[in-house]
């Protein structure tokens, strides 16, 4: 299963559709258009090594059993999640969110905007997951580096970009995948990524 299929599965569709005032079916567009942009933009930042250390110090503070029997909303700060989303994308968020909701198959870039926040700090939570998973199969010390997080942003960059791809051909023929929206929608905004 993909990364974004895992989140998505854990995600309160029906309470997100009920707070953003859309439809199950459109939440769970928008959210599988926006959780490649957001795993996207953090492996941009990733590449850089104080983007990674400022990653890492991020994944400190989020719960990594966030997602654990799925997500509690109350437990998510969508004020934490603004000031994430305006790290990942700087002053590039406005166009990462309209392009996102130009995509198509149902997601909006008023939903999309309105999910970004509520989703990053999930995010987070399911990648502070990984890299403690990692931690526990090898030596704490080498995980902490910035090779061994962008090593895990890449796997689940992977895992996701197969995941929609497979969900996109069940649902809507000649959709984009997760890595088209990644390619398509980070390549040219967010450069080499940002601190």
């Amino acid at each position: 299963m993909s990364a974004i299929d895992e989140i998505i599965e854990k995600l309160p569709v029906d309470q997100l559709a009920k707070q953003t005032g859309a439809e199950p079916q459109e939440v769970e567009a928008a959210a599988a258009a926006a959780l490649p942009a957001l795993l996207g933009g953090l492996h941009a930042n990733a590449q850089d090594p104080a983007g990674a250390s400022s990653i890492l110090e991020a994944l400190g503070r989020h719960d990594p059993e966030l997602l654990d029997g799925g997500v509690d909303l109350a437990q998510v700060d969508p004020a934490d999640g603004e000031k994430i989303v305006s790290h990942i994308f700087g002053d590039k968020h406005g166009q990462v969110v309209n392009q996102l909701g130009g995509l198509g198959g149902g997601a909006s870039s008023g939903l999309v905007a309105k999910l970004m926040p509520i989703l990053a700090p999930i995010v987070l939570s399911y990648i502070a997951k990984q890299v403690t998973g990692s931690r526990q199969g090898g030596g704490e010390q080498s995980n902490r580096s910035s090779s061994a997080l962008q090593d895990i942003l890449g796997q689940v960059l992977a895992r996701a970009g197969s995941g929609a791809a497979e969900r996109q051909a069940r649902r809507a023929p000649g959709g984009l995948d997760a890595g088209g929206i990644i390619t398509n929608v980070l390549g040219g905004l967010l450069g080499g990524g940002r601190r």
